[in-house]
Protein backbone atom coordinates (compact mmCIF):
# COMPACT_ATOMS: atom_id res chain seq x y z
CA UNK A 1 0.00 0.00 0.00
CA UNK A 2 2.67 2.03 0.92
CA UNK A 3 4.33 1.80 -2.41
CA UNK A 4 1.24 2.55 -4.40
CA UNK A 5 0.70 5.98 -2.67
CA UNK A 6 4.22 6.54 -3.15
CA UNK A 7 3.71 5.54 -6.95
CA UNK A 8 0.55 7.80 -7.46
CA UNK A 9 2.19 10.44 -5.34
CA UNK A 10 5.36 11.06 -7.90
CA UNK A 11 2.73 10.65 -10.53
CA UNK A 12 0.66 13.03 -9.89
CA UNK A 13 3.88 15.16 -9.17
CA UNK A 14 5.07 14.49 -12.58
CA UNK A 15 1.97 15.55 -14.18
CA UNK A 16 1.76 19.00 -12.02
CA UNK A 17 5.24 19.66 -13.40
CA UNK A 18 4.57 18.92 -16.75
CA UNK A 19 1.75 20.99 -17.02
CA UNK A 20 4.06 23.50 -15.34
CA UNK A 21 6.69 23.33 -18.01
CA UNK A 22 4.06 23.42 -20.33
CA UNK A 23 2.97 26.54 -19.59
CA UNK A 24 6.58 27.80 -18.94
CA UNK A 25 7.40 27.28 -22.50
CA UNK A 26 4.09 28.51 -23.85
CA UNK A 27 3.90 31.84 -22.01
CA UNK A 28 7.93 32.23 -23.54
CA UNK A 29 6.95 31.49 -27.24
CA UNK A 30 4.17 34.43 -26.47
CA UNK A 31 6.75 36.85 -24.85
CA UNK A 32 9.20 36.19 -27.48
CA UNK A 33 6.97 36.07 -30.77
CA UNK A 34 6.05 39.39 -29.12
CA UNK A 35 9.57 41.15 -28.77
CA UNK A 36 10.60 39.68 -32.57
CA UNK A 37 7.17 41.33 -33.95
CA UNK A 38 8.62 44.40 -34.99
CA UNK A 39 10.57 42.10 -37.62
CA UNK A 40 7.47 41.82 -39.40
CA UNK A 41 6.99 45.27 -40.40
CA UNK A 42 9.46 45.23 -42.70
CA UNK A 43 7.89 42.71 -45.26
CA UNK A 44 7.60 44.92 -48.01
CA UNK A 45 5.51 41.76 -50.08
CA UNK A 46 2.20 42.81 -49.53
CA UNK A 47 0.61 39.17 -50.57
CA UNK A 48 3.37 37.19 -48.39
CA UNK A 49 2.17 39.39 -45.40
CA UNK A 50 -1.34 38.59 -46.05
CA UNK A 51 -0.80 35.17 -45.35
CA UNK A 52 1.79 35.23 -42.47
CA UNK A 53 -0.53 37.87 -40.65
CA UNK A 54 -3.89 35.19 -41.24
CA UNK A 55 -1.28 32.26 -39.60
CA UNK A 56 -0.01 34.18 -37.34
CA UNK A 57 -3.92 35.46 -36.10
CA UNK A 58 -4.67 31.66 -36.16
CA UNK A 59 -1.40 30.81 -33.92
CA UNK A 60 -2.19 33.36 -31.26
CA UNK A 61 -5.89 32.27 -31.23
CA UNK A 62 -4.16 28.72 -30.26
CA UNK A 63 -2.17 30.24 -27.80
CA UNK A 64 -4.69 32.11 -25.86
CA UNK A 65 -6.83 29.11 -25.15
CA UNK A 66 -3.56 27.65 -24.04
CA UNK A 67 -2.59 30.95 -22.18
CA UNK A 68 -5.75 32.60 -21.53
CA UNK A 69 -4.27 34.84 -18.97
CA UNK A 70 -1.19 35.62 -20.77
CA UNK A 71 -1.41 39.34 -21.46
CA UNK A 72 1.54 39.42 -24.26
CA UNK A 73 -1.38 37.11 -26.09
CA UNK A 74 -4.13 39.43 -25.49
CA UNK A 75 -2.12 42.46 -26.89
CA UNK A 76 -0.96 40.22 -30.46
CA UNK A 77 -4.25 39.63 -30.95
CA UNK A 78 -6.09 42.76 -30.60
CA UNK A 79 -3.04 44.61 -32.24
CA UNK A 80 -3.03 42.14 -34.97
CA UNK A 81 -6.76 41.98 -35.74
CA UNK A 82 -6.63 45.52 -36.36
CA UNK A 83 -3.61 45.16 -38.94
CA UNK A 84 -5.55 42.34 -40.54
CA UNK A 85 -8.98 44.47 -40.78
CA UNK A 86 -7.17 47.47 -41.58
CA UNK A 87 -4.30 46.39 -43.86
CA UNK A 88 -6.23 43.20 -46.05
CA UNK A 89 -10.06 43.24 -44.88
CA UNK A 90 -10.62 46.81 -45.75
CA UNK A 91 -8.71 46.82 -48.80
CA UNK A 92 -10.47 43.74 -50.05
CA UNK A 93 -13.98 45.67 -49.11
CA UNK A 94 -12.66 48.98 -51.02
CA UNK A 95 -11.65 46.99 -54.15
CA UNK A 96 -14.87 45.67 -54.39
CA UNK A 97 -16.91 48.60 -54.12
CA UNK A 98 -14.74 49.85 -57.11
CA UNK A 99 -15.25 46.90 -58.89
CA UNK A 100 -19.59 48.00 -58.40
CA UNK A 101 -19.32 43.70 -57.03
CA UNK A 102 -22.00 44.89 -54.08
CA UNK A 103 -22.57 41.33 -52.67
CA UNK A 104 -18.60 41.07 -52.54
CA UNK A 105 -18.40 44.66 -50.93
CA UNK A 106 -21.29 43.03 -48.60
CA UNK A 107 -18.92 40.47 -47.70
CA UNK A 108 -15.68 42.11 -46.78
CA UNK A 109 -17.07 44.65 -45.36
CA UNK A 110 -18.38 41.80 -42.58
CA UNK A 111 -14.89 40.57 -42.44
CA UNK A 112 -13.79 44.03 -41.70
CA UNK A 113 -16.29 44.44 -38.74
CA UNK A 114 -15.53 40.72 -37.59
CA UNK A 115 -11.62 41.63 -37.36
CA UNK A 116 -12.43 44.68 -35.57
CA UNK A 117 -15.02 43.42 -33.07
CA UNK A 118 -12.47 40.49 -32.64
CA UNK A 119 -9.42 43.55 -31.73
CA UNK A 120 -11.86 45.19 -29.24
CA UNK A 121 -12.60 42.09 -27.48
CA UNK A 122 -9.26 41.75 -26.94
CA UNK A 123 -8.75 44.61 -26.23
CA UNK A 124 -11.04 45.54 -23.79
CA UNK A 125 -9.91 42.33 -21.59
CA UNK A 126 -6.71 43.43 -21.47
CA UNK A 127 -8.00 47.07 -20.00
CA UNK A 128 -10.60 45.85 -17.59
CA UNK A 129 -7.35 43.46 -16.42
CA UNK A 130 -5.19 46.79 -15.95
CA UNK A 131 -8.30 48.63 -14.17
CA UNK A 132 -11.71 48.26 -13.06
CA UNK A 133 -14.41 50.48 -13.80
CA UNK A 134 -14.49 50.77 -17.61
CA UNK A 135 -18.29 49.68 -18.00
CA UNK A 136 -19.23 52.51 -15.64
CA UNK A 137 -16.70 55.27 -16.57
CA UNK A 138 -17.52 55.11 -20.70
CA UNK A 139 -20.80 56.76 -20.08
CA UNK A 140 -19.76 60.25 -20.75
CA UNK A 141 -16.51 62.39 -21.23
CA UNK A 142 -16.50 63.63 -18.17
CA UNK A 143 -16.39 60.01 -16.62
CA UNK A 144 -14.05 58.53 -19.36
CA UNK A 145 -11.35 60.63 -19.58
CA UNK A 146 -10.51 61.08 -15.45
CA UNK A 147 -10.49 57.16 -15.31
CA UNK A 148 -7.94 56.66 -18.21
CA UNK A 149 -6.10 59.70 -17.05
CA UNK A 150 -5.85 57.84 -13.00
CA UNK A 151 -5.27 54.35 -14.14
CA UNK A 152 -3.30 54.64 -17.82
CA UNK A 153 -0.08 57.19 -16.59
CA UNK A 154 2.70 55.19 -18.09
CA UNK A 155 4.31 55.47 -21.59
CA UNK A 156 3.81 51.46 -22.18
CA UNK A 157 -0.11 51.65 -21.50
CA UNK A 158 0.03 53.63 -24.34
CA UNK A 159 0.22 50.34 -26.70
CA UNK A 160 -3.21 48.86 -25.28
CA UNK A 161 -5.01 52.35 -25.74
CA UNK A 162 -4.01 53.05 -29.26
CA UNK A 163 -4.79 49.69 -30.83
CA UNK A 164 -7.97 49.25 -28.30
CA UNK A 165 -8.87 53.22 -29.66
CA UNK A 166 -8.07 52.32 -33.38
CA UNK A 167 -10.31 49.43 -33.39
CA UNK A 168 -13.64 51.16 -31.75
CA UNK A 169 -12.56 54.11 -34.64
CA UNK A 170 -12.32 51.69 -37.62
CA UNK A 171 -15.16 49.89 -36.58
CA UNK A 172 -17.15 52.61 -36.98
CA UNK A 173 -16.01 54.21 -40.17
CA UNK A 174 -16.43 50.55 -41.58
CA UNK A 175 -20.16 50.68 -40.29
CA UNK A 176 -21.24 54.60 -40.60
CA UNK A 177 -24.61 52.98 -41.04
CA UNK A 178 -24.75 51.55 -37.35
CA UNK A 179 -26.54 54.41 -35.46
CA UNK A 180 -25.02 53.09 -32.09
CA UNK A 181 -21.75 52.33 -32.94
CA UNK A 182 -21.43 56.05 -34.14
CA UNK A 183 -22.78 57.48 -31.25
CA UNK A 184 -20.33 56.20 -29.05
CA UNK A 185 -16.99 56.72 -31.62
CA UNK A 186 -16.17 59.33 -28.68
CA UNK A 187 -14.79 56.60 -26.75
CA UNK A 188 -12.14 55.21 -29.36
CA UNK A 189 -11.36 59.08 -29.37
CA UNK A 190 -10.51 59.52 -25.73
CA UNK A 191 -8.32 56.45 -25.61
CA UNK A 192 -6.67 57.76 -28.91
CA UNK A 193 -5.82 60.91 -26.89
CA UNK A 194 -4.79 59.37 -23.98
CA UNK A 195 -2.37 57.52 -25.83
CA UNK A 196 -1.17 60.06 -27.82
CA UNK A 197 -0.65 61.76 -24.37
CA UNK A 198 1.52 59.21 -22.91
CA UNK A 199 3.59 58.17 -25.97
CA UNK A 200 2.90 60.67 -28.99
CA UNK A 201 5.12 58.89 -31.10
CA UNK A 202 4.04 55.38 -30.71
CA UNK A 203 3.13 53.71 -34.75
CA UNK A 204 4.48 56.80 -35.90
CA UNK A 205 2.35 58.93 -33.98
CA UNK A 206 -0.50 56.82 -35.07
CA UNK A 207 -2.67 57.91 -32.64
CA UNK A 208 -2.25 62.08 -33.74
CA UNK A 209 -2.78 60.56 -37.37
CA UNK A 210 -6.08 58.55 -36.51
CA UNK A 211 -7.35 61.43 -34.74
CA UNK A 212 -6.71 64.12 -37.45
CA UNK A 213 -8.64 61.51 -39.91
CA UNK A 214 -11.33 61.44 -37.43
CA UNK A 215 -11.17 65.56 -37.38
CA UNK A 216 -11.43 65.41 -41.21
CA UNK A 217 -14.84 63.18 -40.92
CA UNK A 218 -17.33 65.60 -42.28
CA UNK A 219 -17.53 69.57 -42.89
CA UNK A 220 -19.18 69.96 -39.34
CA UNK A 221 -15.36 68.32 -37.70
CA UNK A 222 -12.73 70.51 -36.60
CA UNK A 223 -10.95 70.40 -40.44
CA UNK A 224 -8.29 73.00 -39.41
CA UNK A 225 -7.17 70.94 -36.74
CA UNK A 226 -7.16 68.10 -38.93
CA UNK A 227 -4.67 69.78 -41.06
CA UNK A 228 -2.61 71.14 -38.75
CA UNK A 229 -1.86 67.61 -36.87
CA UNK A 230 -1.80 65.86 -40.43
CA UNK A 231 0.98 68.55 -41.27
CA UNK A 232 2.32 67.72 -37.94
CA UNK A 233 2.90 64.38 -38.33
CA UNK A 234 4.15 64.05 -41.97
CA UNK A 235 6.74 66.58 -40.87
CA UNK A 236 7.83 64.36 -37.79
CA UNK A 237 8.43 61.29 -39.38
CA UNK A 238 10.04 63.08 -42.75
CA UNK A 239 7.36 62.48 -44.87
CA UNK A 240 8.94 58.38 -44.77
CA UNK A 241 5.41 56.86 -43.16
CA UNK A 242 3.46 56.90 -46.31
CA UNK A 243 0.09 56.37 -44.84
CA UNK A 244 -0.03 59.44 -43.24
CA UNK A 245 0.45 60.97 -46.81
CA UNK A 246 -2.35 58.90 -48.24
CA UNK A 247 -4.81 59.91 -44.80
CA UNK A 248 -3.64 63.53 -45.65
CA UNK A 249 -5.10 63.38 -49.53
CA UNK A 250 -7.67 60.87 -48.85
CA UNK A 251 -9.26 62.39 -45.67
CA UNK A 252 -8.34 66.01 -45.58
CA UNK A 253 -7.60 66.83 -49.48
CA UNK A 254 -11.11 65.15 -50.40
CA UNK A 255 -13.11 66.48 -47.91
CA UNK A 256 -12.11 70.30 -48.78
CA UNK A 257 -11.82 69.81 -52.63
CA UNK A 258 -7.98 70.63 -52.81
CA UNK A 259 -7.12 68.52 -56.26
CA UNK A 260 -4.08 69.93 -56.11
CA UNK A 261 -2.78 68.41 -52.83
CA UNK A 262 -5.04 65.10 -53.11
CA UNK A 263 -3.63 64.30 -56.51
CA UNK A 264 0.19 65.78 -55.85
CA UNK A 265 0.38 63.86 -52.09
CA UNK A 266 -0.72 60.68 -53.59
CA UNK A 267 1.45 60.61 -56.67
CA UNK A 268 3.96 61.27 -54.15
CA UNK A 269 3.34 57.94 -51.83
CA UNK A 270 3.18 55.92 -55.77
CA UNK A 271 6.73 56.98 -56.49
CA UNK A 272 8.42 57.07 -53.44
CA UNK A 273 10.93 54.42 -53.57
CA UNK A 274 11.43 52.87 -50.19
CA UNK A 275 11.70 55.51 -47.78
CA UNK A 276 11.67 53.41 -44.71
CA UNK A 277 13.07 50.28 -44.25
CA UNK A 278 11.34 49.05 -40.82
CA UNK A 279 8.20 50.47 -41.95
CA UNK A 280 7.65 48.61 -45.50
CA UNK A 281 4.40 46.81 -45.17
CA UNK A 282 2.95 50.05 -44.19
CA UNK A 283 4.12 51.71 -46.65
CA UNK A 284 3.23 49.01 -49.22
CA UNK A 285 -0.76 49.49 -47.89
CA UNK A 286 -0.22 53.05 -48.50
CA UNK A 287 1.33 52.24 -51.68
CA UNK A 288 -2.11 50.07 -52.63
CA UNK A 289 -4.54 52.66 -51.35
CA UNK A 290 -2.67 55.59 -52.98
CA UNK A 291 -3.21 53.64 -56.28
CA UNK A 292 -6.61 52.96 -56.07
CA UNK A 293 -7.86 56.38 -54.64
CA UNK A 294 -6.07 58.29 -58.10
CA UNK A 295 -8.46 56.19 -59.89
CA UNK A 296 -11.54 57.65 -61.70
CA UNK A 297 -14.09 56.19 -59.25
CA UNK A 298 -12.57 57.79 -55.86
CA UNK A 299 -11.76 60.62 -57.97
CA UNK A 300 -14.87 61.20 -58.72
CA UNK A 301 -16.22 60.28 -55.32
CA UNK A 302 -14.18 63.61 -53.60
CA UNK A 303 -15.84 65.58 -56.75
CA UNK A 304 -12.98 65.30 -58.79
CA UNK A 305 -14.47 64.98 -62.18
Amino acid sequence: MRKLICALALATLSLSQSGCIKSMLVNGQIASTRKAAGAFDTIGDYDLARAAASAGLVQFEGMHQLAPDNEDALFMLAKGWVGYGYAFAEDDYEAAVDAMSESLAQYHQQRAIMAYDRALFYGLELLNRHADGFDTAQRDVETLRPWLEKNFTNAEDAEILFWTGYAWLARVNIDKENVRQVSRVWIGVEMLERANALDPAYMRYGASLAIAAYHSRSGMADTAKAKAIFEDVIAKTQRKALLALVNYASRYGCLKQDRSLYEKTLQEVVNAQDPDPTNRLQNAVAKRRARRYLGKSRMSDCGFD
